[in-house]
């Protein structure tokens, strides 16, 4: 059987599914398939959210369930429970961004806090999730990553950050759950690398709990993880890694051009993916105690990632080898893996719906822009309503 033919299977992609889902997920990525439609569609929820319009109603029986697991922990229990009988874990994702206050980002690391102590109770749950603006102002990142001087409140402010970040490490680390930390831009992750590479150094001495994600689409990447390897070689940790293709190409390259210097993003597609390759296979082939969670909807790149390891003498489950692709796409990849014995997770967002609407635009923005993705997941459901006959 041709590799990629394994994830054509739609009644093992599809089996969590009832029939009014697949009808519903028909329709919906009929709807993002038309790019003028997302954004307008986009536009009118915008408003509607900013104005207090009774559309929570609308959202919430459409794209919210269709890529949230709930607006609480326990909302998304069922789904996991579900998924993990079918040997998929899950990462709880709780997806509100664009804070800008203490509270809120001391209500973040609580959620957090939240997620790990749930995790530790769950077997269905092996990693926890965090995002660095959701513990930091952007502009604080930014001018600690620019090297600028701090004020003195906003020294104060960086420590506070700084405590948020080493009491979410230690309680992982406590608690032996693994952490993802996401990516930032190009100009406010510096920060965070340095952030993270401290916390590398103190909590994966045993094992990774601690994993740093790498956008590939950054031409500095390779060079960026051929580094953190050589470090943790030399210093005796474990470097955690998460490679995805990345998420802010738009922004980044119109803040190169404004600004006047190269844009620090692969010119096309087809370098970000040779560069995605190049990083899997770097630290695939310098593994040993290391870790990696491969994050993609790829299905060339899951390809790879399968033949690297089986050329690396990799076996499917060892658990220094994780797959994840997100809640409600890609159901081919995620469930046809784990049938053939691969650790998969989805990553399963959730949060009260207003607030996770950024997170739902960007979704559907995502699937508008990645060629074939959205004809992909249509062509498949189309497939399973074909095949049962609804």
């Amino acid at each position: 059987m041709h590799q990629v033919d394994i994830f054509n299977n739609t009644e093992v992609a599809f089996a969590l599914k009832s029939d009014s889902e697949i009808e519903r997920a028909v329709f919906l990525f009929k709807l993002i398939a038309n790019e003028p439609l997302v954004k307008i569609g986009t536009a009118v929820t915008n408003f509607a959210i900013k104005t207090h319009l009774p559309v929570e109603g609308l959202i919430r029986s459409t794209v919210f369930d269709h890529f949230c697991g709930g607006t609480t922990e326990a909302d998304c229990l069922p789904i996991v429970e579900k998924m993990r009988a079918l040997d998929v874990y899950s990462v709880l994702d709780f997806s509100v961004e664009g804070k800008e206050s203490e509270k809120q980002f001391n209500h973040a690391l609580e959620k957090t806090l939240e997620i790990i102590a749930f995790a530790t109770s769950h077997n269905a749950l092996h990693f926890a999730v965090f995002k660095p603006t959701g513990f930091a102002r952007f502009e604080l990142l930014e001018k600690k990553s620019a090297r600028t001087t701090l004020s003195t409140k906003e020294q104060k402010e960086w420590e506070a950050v700084e405590q948020r970040f080493w009491k979410i490490g230690e309680i992982a680390y406590q608690k032996n759950i693994s952490l993802l930390i996401d990516a930032e831009e190009s100009w406010i992750q510096q920060a965070v690398d340095e952030l993270i590479l401290e916390m590398m150094r103190k909590f994966n001495k045993k094992k990774p709990i601690i994993f740093n994600t790498l956008q590939c689409y950054r031409k500095d990447r390779f060079e960026y993880a051929d580094f953190l390897l050589n470090t943790a070689n030399k210093e005796g940790f474990n470097a955690g890694f998460k490679i995805v293709r990345g998420a802010y190409m738009e922004k980044e390259n119109k803040r190169a051009e404004e600004l006047g210097y190269l844009s620090p993003i692969c010119p096309d597609k087809e370098s970000t993916d040779e560069n995605y390759g190049r990083i899997m296979q770097l630290i695939l082939r310098n593994l040993n105690h290391h870790a990696l969670f491969i994050g993609s909807h790829n299905e060339e790149s899951i390809v790879l990632a399968m033949n690297l390891m089986r050329s690396f003498d990799i076996q499917p489950d060892d658990e220094r080898i994780w797959f994840g692709q997100l809640f409600g796409m890609s159901d081919h990849i995620t469930f046809n893996m784990a049938g053939r014995g691969y650790n998969v997770t989805k990553y399963v967002p959730f949060g009260p719906v207003r607030d996770v609407m950024p997170y739902l635009i960007r979704r559907a923005e995502e699937n508008t822009s990645v060629v074939g993705q959205t004809n992909r997941e249509l062509a498949l459901l189309t497939a399973e309503k074909k095949r049962r006959n609804i």
